[in-house]
């Protein structure tokens, strides 16, 4: 590791002038209070029960609502008993507060059992986000919930509704995580395999009888937990839904029977609107959309989401758009829409490449940037284990969080070599079973060059099956990024660049690389911390497919000692 950054006095008085214009921003701003508990209970979300993780009884856990420069204060209790916990806020960039950003081995040493953790971030950005567990799979049993910003009082946004509702679409397996962990790390390898199934708001409906005569109470067809989320619309009236996807391992359409949507905001940036009748969603993102109840309101619509990029063999997750007065058990007269061809890619990427900056509120980028990072995504077999890998290396957390490691300059906490920016494009066969055999696994990170501006190009190749590439939707802590190009095949590092977009960008937080493709992004390392950046299937990050960026490490201020506590901080011998 070589010297920390020199801080220039250009930086510090940029951020100086940062905390003075987000002092002002936040005279009228308010402290919201949250106190939760986190435990397990028995739920049949899908009519099949099963442990989930609640947070004060409930799954999907309470809505943060909160105004724009608000300070959100969540008192947390682990009542879980034999596991850990860390809560992600996804989305919100911790500008000032990088070990609130949730997440264990990165940020934080995890919440023990029986312990009360405090969570302190300022939302700084009107938008859609959501909050999620950030430990182990524990995502995947129901520990999240909705985030949802509003702009202050007397500011306009650049569209108008009658109507505000929130929307978590998730994907739900009988196997407890336990399971599904010990199988992703055996010999041989256990897949998680596909969804029994997909949950709206945290309602869906598993076919009982496929248990045979008997289920011994575990499935029950009638139970309240798994009947039909309903969204209860008035006539000629319009609606934000802000859909959010916390799948563990799905990619999405989503359909409204009847009506069309007008996408406008995706992951707290305004959207140049545009009409469709599908929206594809991947986890870890949000988009909202605009729908006018106009159509015949003597009847209900159906709501249906279905299963896109892998070969679907989880049934649709259903909902129903209740028109007033109708009841809203009332079944549509029709059957659920039938979602796109599961193996469309071309759909997909013309959405992608249809999500545009709004015209009023364009946030330039960088025209070049001071580095680039290219990540080839693969498959590998390590120590006979299978992993995902990023440029051969697959990553493990280390047992010291980093941002404590590099504040607390705990050199033997982490791996000190630098990982590899690129790899050897002009030789690599993106559409061959790899050999791979030097495939390492390690915990090392990327150091940053504070305020720099980095490139980010991931390169999609093919798994250990042959013929086979998945879609990966990647997600940054701690910033924006500006989409800035799609692309089929290999990346061009002389002629793609000259493709960008450099006008309009849509900013994101959660972008999704498609099968044998490649996505190219731009951000600004400008926020202090220690920043994930990670493929949000959770199986995928479980096996190793993630990196983490440093960047201005020296400028955070004094760690709260509730982070600490854990790997090489255990005890205060540090």
């Amino acid at each position: 590791m070589g010297p920390p950054h020199a801080v220039s006095a250009t930086n510090l008085l940029s951020l100086f002038c940062f905390f003075i214009l987000l002092a002002t921003q936040t005279a009228d701003a308010k402290i919201r209070r949250y106190k939760w508990e986190v435990k397990y209970q028995f739920k049949s979300p899908d009519c099949y029960k099963k442990l989930a993780i609640v947070i004060n009884g409930r799954t999907p856990g309470p809505t943060i609502h909160a105004q724009q420069n608000d300070t959100i204060i969540v008192e947390l209790k682990n009542s879980l008993v034999t596991e850990n916990i860390a809560i992600h806020w996804h989305g919100i960039r911790q500008i000032g507060s990088p070990w609130s950003d949730g997440t264990e081995g990165v940020s934080q040493c995890p919440i023990l059992p029986k312990e009360t953790f405090e969570y302190k971030f300022v939302v700084d950005r009107p938008g859609t986000y959501m909050y999620h567990a950030h430990y182990g799979m524990q995502r995947e049993e129901g520990l999240f919930g909705s985030l949802r910003v509003s702009v202050p009082d007397g500011v306009t946004e650049p569209f108008t509704y009658d109507f505000d509702r929130s929307i978590i679409l998730s994907d739900w397996w009988h196997k407890s995580t336990y399971e599904q962990s010990a199988g992703l790390s055996s010999i041989p390898f256990q897949w998680v395999n596909e969804p029994e199934s997909l949950l709206i708001q945290g309602r869906g409906r598993f076919n009982c009888s496929a248990l045979g005569p008997s289920t011994n109470g575990v499935c029950n067809s009638t139970s309240p937990d798994c009947s039909p989320y309903f969204i209860t619309v008035v006539p000629d009236k319009t609606y934000r839904l802000r859909i959010a996807s916390l799948t563990s391992l799905s990619a999405l359409s989503f359909k409204i029977e009847g009506h069309n949507m007008t996408v406008v905001e995706s992951d707290g940036h305004y959207v140049e609107p545009f009409v469709t009748d599908n929206l594809f969603i991947y986890s870890g993102e949000t988009y909202s959309v605009l729908v006018k109840a106009d159509q015949d309101p003597s009847r209900n619509y159906w709501v249906a989401t279905n299963v896109v990029s892998r070969e679907p063999k989880t049934p649709p997750g259903l909902a129903i758009f209740n028109y007033y007065p109708n009841h809203p058990r009332k079944p549509p007269p029709t059957p659920p829409p039938t979602g796109p061809m599961w193996n469309d890619t071309e759909a997909r990427l013309a959405q992608s490449l249809r999500i545009k900056s709004h015209q009023g509120y364009i946030h330039p980028p960088p025209l070049t940037s001071d580095r680039v990072i290219i990540l080839l995504n693969t498959q590998n077999m390590i120590n006979g284990y299978r992993r995902w890998s990023v440029n051969n290396i697959s990553f493990t957390l280390p047992h010291t969080p980093y941002l404590v490691a590099l504040k607390e300059n705990l050199t033997k906490a982490f791996d000190q070599t630098p990982p590899p920016d690129t790899y050897d494009y002009k030789n690599y066969d993106i559409y061959s079973v790899a050999n791979n055999t030097n495939a390492t696994s390690t915990n090392s990170i990327y150091r940053l060059k504070f305020n720099s501006t980095v490139d980010i190009i991931l390169q999609n190749a093919n798994t250990l099956n042959k013929n086979n590439s998945e879609t990966h939707p990647w997600h940054l802590h701690g910033h924006d990024f500006w989409v800035l190009g799609y692309g089929k095949g290999n990346f061009d590092p002389e002629n793609d660049p000259k493709k960008y977009n450099l006008v309009d960008p849509i900013m994101k937080n959660t972008v999704a690389v498609q099968p044998y493709g490649w996505t190219a992004f731009r951000f600004k390392a400008d926020n202090p911390g220690t920043w994930a950046f990670h493929c949000h299937i959770e199986a995928h990050f479980y096996m190793g497919m993630g990196v983490v960026f440093e960047e201005g490490v020296e400028m955070v201020g004094e760690l709260p000692p509730s982070v600490m506590g854990c790997g090489l901080t255990r005890g205060g011998n540090h």
